[in-house]
């Protein structure tokens, strides 16, 4: 009988370990509206400190956009309005789900009013600590996704649990950058254009450290099939898109196109890691043969210390 190769399924007839991800395309664009919101919020609240008006009602209308359509796309998904409510009645810090619920009602509402009170130039008190409060939690509303997922035991989110929150934040800077780049005067557009820039430098960075620490057997999954398809897409949105903010975002034409193209890709990104989960956790591989690496690890792991297999002895610690 011939050995059993590494590689081989390591599983019953081959079938997957774990469950694959039941979330429908709404999921990740609702990733994709929340992260905008969010880092919107956030860039709206630097500029209402700074002074630039202008800037903050691009950012602002950004921020609304984003938090007005989010709740489509995940109230769809989970089938019921009612669904949602329920999710509110509790709040557990150990659940990234009713923390993030809250987070996103929070950070949602104060958006709502924030915009509210600027469209109809009422309340400017009201506005101010609306959106003062709104970039406060803009930063978690962008990156709690990338926590969220990370906390599920599909290997290729998983074993990314420490890049995805930064690969989140990023993505939503520079789709933020590059919304607010879109709707602002090349004059007041500086720190969207700074922003949109650090955001696609950091997302493309963060994708390639991800990929490294997961090594050649699970980070293959984002040169695979729909992952794969999506991963180039965004690569090349972004790098296209960083570069052009950075050679003619002073112009307004090529702004609005370089904030097109990061837009695009922070989209494309989170269908990337969308689709990466759903082929990860089809694939048996991904599950068995890590578990079984770290195993390894850990047997081995006393014998490499005393090098005669045995347990270290209080004196010698």
């Amino acid at each position: 009988m011939s050995a059993t190769s590494p590689t081989d399924a390591l599983s019953y007839y081959g079938r997957p370990i774990i469950k694959e991800p039941v979330w429908e395309t709404d999921i990740p664009l609702y990733f994709f509206t929340g992260g905008l919101a969010g880092a919107s919020d956030l860039l709206a609240l630097g500029a209402q400190l700074s002074g630039n008006h202008r800037l903050r009602v691009s950012a602002l209308a950004a921020a609304a956009a984003g938090a007005a359509i989010s709740p489509y796309f995940l109230i769809k998904d989970l089938g019921r309005p009612l669904r949602f409510l329920n999710m509110l009645r509790v709040f557990k810090v150990t659940s990234p789900m009713s923390v993030g619920t809250w987070i996103f009602s929070a950070e949602s509402a104060t958006t709502a009013v924030a915009a509210a009170c600027e469209l109809f130039s009422v309340m400017p008190r009201l506005r101010v600590t609306a959106q003062f409060f709104a970039g406060l939690i803009g930063p978690a509303q962008a990156t709690y996704t990338g926590a969220l997922v990370a906390q599920s035991v599909v290997p290729a989110w998983h074993e990314a649990r420490r890049e995805l929150p930064v690969l989140f934040a990023s993505s939503a800077s520079a789709s933020a950058g590059g919304a607010a780049a879109i709707l602002t005067p090349a004059e007041h557009a500086g720190p969207a254009r700074r922003l949109g820039i650090i955001g696609g430098v950091a997302e493309l960075a963060a994708s390639k450290l991800m990929e490294w620490r997961l090594g050649k057997l699970v980070g293959s999954v984002y040169h695979e099939g729909e992952a794969g398809k999506y991963t180039r897409l965004a690569t090349a949105s972004t790098l296209a898109g960083t570069a052009l903010m950075a050679l003619a975002g002073r112009r307004r034409e090529g702004a609005a196109a370089a904030g097109t193209l990061l837009l695009t890709g922070s989209l494309c990104k989170r269908f990337a890691v969308y689709h990466a989960g759903k082929q990860s956790a089809r694939d048996p591989h991904h599950t068995s043969i890590p578990q079984k690496e770290r195993g390894g690890r850990a047997v081995t792991q006393p014998s490499s210390r005393t090098g005669n297999g045995s347990s270290p002895s209080p004196t010698t610690r």
